[in-house]
């Protein structure tokens, strides 16, 4: 037995070992194949494609004396260099020498320079750059670990080290053959991808349009300084002056005016524009006048205190909105701002000073400005220029010294605006990376959490501060819960100051609905795919033992994934209580409908209850009464106080009819406490949940509703033939969206056209198509920028004013007939959806009538062509003639007879009538094509015009019968006589040239009721019912008929078919009978008046 284990214990280990073996061989063959194919391939990475220029002549020379190498060259950034390295990917790498604080001892490196072509620093918003040649330093670095074809290299780069201090040109320009391999690869951490790194064409498209848009656009400089007084004004009047010398025109349209003499001499030799003189609480206030401005619109302006908020009244609530209209206007500006006033800093800089600012600009403004120059001298050198009265009044000093101006707060805030222009660099730094190598993004996405609290502006200000970090998306949220509809005034109102706050810091705004807000935050997050939560966390209130959760703590049980980032609330206890007041006030509204409505079912709920114990029911069934009038309460009442009511009534009415003792608040058993309070918490309960469902279900109803008014506008505007349609069915959309009045203005150009007029109110809306109202719509037509009510921009107006956009091209504008309160963000979204389904449709009729516009040019074009060539080939032909016959006649005229002469003279005659004929015609089409016929319309008798038609008609009329029938003994008719007499001419005409010889031409008139009607018929062979149809087109001759025999370009009928519209009346074309056509037209018939 032993002896058979052994033996198993030795097969199995054979076993093993066999194919331990095999997988051993296997894998030193793979790596002495991949061992050979690196051995013939260098692969070399580069930084920058400046060095592989630089060392172009290296690598050629290397290649061509060992050509059984390949040379692989790579590019990516210095950390997939060092990546490529580290995994034996490649085998050289070249990067700029200020990137090697990253670098291992292990690496062996080389130094030498480049010299590279660069962007100098200027305007970002310049188009052309100017650009510089400079040397750099470069490295490059392998690892130490030396093999045959790395040690040739190295040995190369050692003896050309002397060569890359040559320019990056190859000598004498020839073009050379290919020998190397370029590949753009980025080495990741999980193993290496390679691709092609080129821009996206779209993005290219974009980056070429914003580039030709900032080209027409001003550039802003902004003077920065920590404090007041540090000299930004002074430096800005300075830069002004020597703007001015080198020939600028430069304009100061508003300076602060302080009381510092220095800054005041400035001013002189500049011009400076007068103010615009407001008047606010009874007080005349100066400010910036940009209509003045605008008309000046001087190359540079100067414009101070950047982050003033401008009086009431003015074009824009803010200063900064004004600069942006003058930037788009193409004029420079130069302005002024402190570190406090920077939106991002507002929550350090409070604490640091114990002053909050209220006026701020957004971080876009500072960090988009084309040159910031920081105005920065000692802490110490400014409280001494404080002393001396050069900043503030004497009696302002003494004050600010002591809450302001101390060394300490001084040099945090030196320190900060430090920061946050190296931090503005940085971001420069980062756009100008993002703009050559494209835009990336981290997959975070940051997510923060709107509230109506006080401290909820420095929990958005965090998150914009951690998307800006994460390079991440950006996302605010608000939960809406029942208790919006009942929030204060006041709290609504810094709710929405919340939302205006974090739409300006660049976040995209979400609403969701329910009542549970750390389970919708925590599903929103799910769905949206967000990384990281901020929200804030009052610790104004203690906890105490049976307090519920909190929001974060729930949210934190409900996304247990997720980063919950909590931003202390620091609001006070005071705060809380007057907040949480004020809600439980607004909560508890009586109303008489509902309290008539709670009574009634009560009484009703008793009568059942009643029957039922007089039917012998038991208590359990009379219970289940109550509560189901407490559900039914909570049903049909809005407010929950009215549930409560009820159940704690039911309760009470349950115990007084239906326990005994009855009718009394007594109950002798001891078991009825407890059956009342499960009782009241059925019955509350029940109707909670009632209310809370109603709810919900109102709200799903409301988010249904306007999103099928959202996919409606959709399929409406498909449907949508005009730009009327498209109007029409875009106001009536927004009107059942909103509920307000709706005008709307279609773009003509440059102006607006008439406004389109949709109301749901039976009131005058003559006040909102004002000329003032009208100003501000142009207004955002010009600035494709939204204004009017519950803006910042032109907010007296009545109306608020949206562009109809697509990408940069306005097509019209909507106003909105607004209150004082602003659209929910919600109903916002859904409108700028409307909006723009409004902007693609009017494009695309744009595109659908261009096209029309195109096609009708094209058969214009063809007409013109078909025409050309009818006269070249039909003129031909009787001009031959006519000359041919003038020749003999004037050559070989005394040996003809007179039957010979007569002959020749008819034909030339012919020939020169049917000329005048023709050039009549194209007379006549060229006036209708242009719009010039005018009618001379007057009343003449039917049988002048025929006879006066009959003697211009060819002369081969004698070979057919002609006939005129009247019905009427006087026929008038009121039309243009000569035009008529054309028509008659032509159809006449067109029947002696289309019937055999002795056929016979009728020409009837009567009188229809008010129409005079003429037919002309003949019996010839008629037209085939497949002509008949084109026998009036332009140019249409009928079949395949032979040119010379049968002359005619196609415009008799046509023409006549015009001529006949112009007058009113209707030319058609039918058979006679038996064999023939007959050709009639009606005009208004005249009144025979008959005097005695």
């Amino acid at each position: 037995m032993k002896d058979f284990v052994l033996l198993i214990v030795v097969l199995v280990a054979f076993i093993y070992g066999y194919f331990l073996m095999e997988k051993l061989d296997k894998f030193f063959k793979e790596n002495q194949s991949q061992k050979l194919i690196s051995d013939s391939k260098l692969r070399i990475g580069f930084e920058t494609p400046a060095i592989i220029d630089s060392i172009a002549d290296l690598l050629e020379q290397f290649s061509s004396e060992y050509p059984n190498y390949e040379l692989n060259l790579f590019y990516g950034s210095v950390s997939e260099i060092i990546n490529g390295l580290e995994n034996n990917k490649l085998d050289f790498g070249f990067i700029i020498e200020n990137s090697n604080d990253i670098l291992k001892d292990e690496y062996c490196s080389l130094s030498f320079q480049i010299k590279q072509s660069v962007i100098t620093p200027g305007s970002i918003d310049n188009a052309v750059h100017p650009i510089n040649t400079i040397e750099k330093p470069a490295r490059v670095i392998w690892q130490n670990d030396i093999n045959c074809m790395k040690g040739l290299f190295v040995e190369k780069l050692r003896d050309f080290s002397e060569r890359f201090l040559l320019s990056a040109t190859r000598p004498n320009g020839k073009k050379k053959k290919r020998w190397y391999n370029l590949y753009i690869m980025f080495f990741a951490q999980g193993g290496d991808r390679m691709g092609e790194n080129r821009h996206n064409p779209d993005q290219l498209l974009k980056a070429i349009q914003a580039d030709e848009e900032n080209r027409n656009k001003g550039h802003l400089k902004i003077f920065f300084g920590y404090a007041a007084g540090v000299g930004k004004t002074y430096a800005m009047l300075e830069a002004a002056h020597m703007a001015k010398q080198q020939g600028i025109d430069v304009v100061a349209g508003y300076i602060e005016p302080h009381a510092r003499p220095k800054t005041a001499a400035l001013l002189n030799g500049l011009e400076v524009l007068p103010t615009r003189e407001v008047l606010y609480n009874g007080m005349i206030l100066n400010e910036f006048d940009i209509d003045m401005a605008l008309k000046r619109k001087p190359q540079l302006i100067l414009v101070d205190e950047l982050a003033h908020t401008n009086a009431e009244g003015c074009r824009h609530a803010k200063r900064y909105q004004d600069i942006k209209e003058l930037l788009n206007a193409g004029i420079d500006v130069y302005t002024t701002v402190n570190v406090q006033h920077i939106e991002s800093l507002c929550d350090t800089v409070a604490s640091i000073t114990e002053i909050v600012v209220r006026e701020r600009i957004p971080d876009s403004i500072f960090d988009n400005a084309d040159q910031v120059e920081l105005i920065d001298i000692e802490p110490q050198d400014l409280i001494n220029r404080l002393n001396t009265g050069n900043v503030y009044r004497q009696t302002q000093e003494k004050q600010a010294v002591e809450n302001f101006y101390t060394i300490e707060n001084l040099t945090a805030l030196r320190e900060i605006s430090l920061r946050r222009c190296a931090d503005r660099v940085n971001i420069l730094t980062e756009n100008t990376r993002i703009k050559n190598h494209g835009d990336y993004h981290t997959g975070e996405h940051i997510l923060v959490c709107l509230s109506s609290s006080p401290s909820n502006a420095k929990i958005i200000r965090t998150a914009a501060k951690m998307a800006s970090a994460f390079k991440g998306e950006f996302t605010a949220l608000f939960v809406e819960t029942p208790d919006f509809s009942v929030m204060s005034e006041e709290n609504v109102k810094r709710l929405r100051s919340n939302i205006c706050l974090a739409e300006q810091l660049g976040a995209k705004i979400e609403t969701v609905y329910g009542e549970d807000v750390p389970f919708q935050i925590a599903e929103f997050t799910r769905l949206s795919g967000v990384s990281k939560i901020v929200i804030g966390r009052s610790s104004a209130t203690k906890r105490h033992l049976l307090s519920k959760p909190t929001l974060t703590e729930k949210l934190i049980d409900y996304a247990p994934n997720l980063d919950v980032h909590i931003i202390p609330d620091t609001v006070s206890n005071a705060a809380v209580y007057q907040l949480r007041g004020g809600r439980k006030k607004n909560h508890i509204v009586f109303s008489a409908t509902d309290t008539l409505k709670s009574t009634a079912i009560l009484i009703l709920s008793s009568l059942v209850g009643m029957i039922f114990h007089n039917l012998g029911f038991g208590e359990a069934n009379i219970i289940t009464v109550f509560v189901l009038g407490v559900l039914v309460t909570a049903v049909i009442t809005k407010h929950q106080i009215y549930s409560l009511i009820s159940s704690i009534v039911s309760v009470l009415v349950f115990n007084f009819l239906f326990t005994e003792p009855q009718f009394t608040l007594q109950a002798y058993d001891q078991g009825y406490p407890v059956t009342f309070i499960i009782m009241f918490l059925a019955a509350f309960l029940t109707g909670s949940l009632a209310i809370r469902i109603k709810n919900q279900a109102k709200q799903a109803a409301q988010s249904a509703y306007r999103t099928k008014v959202l996919f409606d506008t959709s399929q409406l505007l498909q449907q949508a033939k005009d730009k009327n349609e498209i109007v029409s069915t875009t106001s009536n959309q927004l009107i059942k969206l909103l509920g307000k009045d709706i005008v709307f203005y279609l773009a003509d150009g440059e102006v607006l056209d008439t406004p389109h007029i949709f109301s749901v109110t039976e009131e005058n809306l003559e006040s909102c198509i004002s000329e003032n109202e009208k100003a501000v719509a142009g207004w955002v037509l010009k600035n494709n920028k939204r204004a009017g009510a519950t803006t910042g921009t032109l907010s007296n107006a009545k109306c608020l004013y949206l562009a109809v956009r697509s990408s940069s091209m306005v097509y019209g504008v909507v106003g909105i007939v607004m209150g004082e309160i602003p659209l929910d963000p919600f109903e916002n979204s859904i409108l700028l959806s409307i909006l723009g389904e409004c902007a693609l449709a009017l494009e695309n009729e744009k595109n659908a009538r261009e096209k029309q516009e195109a096609a009708v040019l094209a058969k214009n074009e063809q007409l013109r062509a078909n025409l050309l060539r009818a006269i070249s080939h039909d003129l031909r032909t009787p001009l031959t003639s006519i000359s041919g016959n003038a020749s003999n006649l004037l050559s070989n005229g005394d040996s003809f007879d007179n039957d010979t002469k007569k002959q020749l003279y008819m034909d030339i005659y012919d020939d020169s009538m049917w000329l005048i004929n023709l050039v009549e015609n194209l007379l006549a089409v060229t006036r209708i094509e242009e719009g010039r016929l005018n009618l001379r319309i007057t009343e003449d008798l039917m049988d002048d015009v025929i006879t006066e038609a009959l003697h211009h008609i060819n002369r081969k009329s004698e070979e057919h019968h002609i006939s005129v029938e009247s019905k009427e003994e006087i026929l008038l008719a009121k039309m243009d006589a000569k035009l008529i007499v054309q028509v008659i001419i032509n159809i006449v005409d067109n029947a002696i040239k289309y019937t055999p010889k002795n056929s016979h031409i009728v020409i009837r008139t009567e009188k229809r009721g008010k129409q005079a009607i003429v037919s002309i018929s003949d019996d010839g062979n008629g037209i085939a019912d497949e002509i008949k149809p084109r026998i009036f087109d332009m140019f249409y001759s009928g079949a395949n008929q032979i040119a010379d025999s049968r002359r005619s370009l196609g415009l008799g009928l046509s023409l006549c078919k015009s001529i006949i519209n112009a007058h009113g009346g209707e030319l058609t074309v039918s058979d006679n009978l038996p064999h023939g056509t007959v050709f009639t037209f009606t005009l208004p018939a005249g009144e025979v008046k008959v005097y005695e």
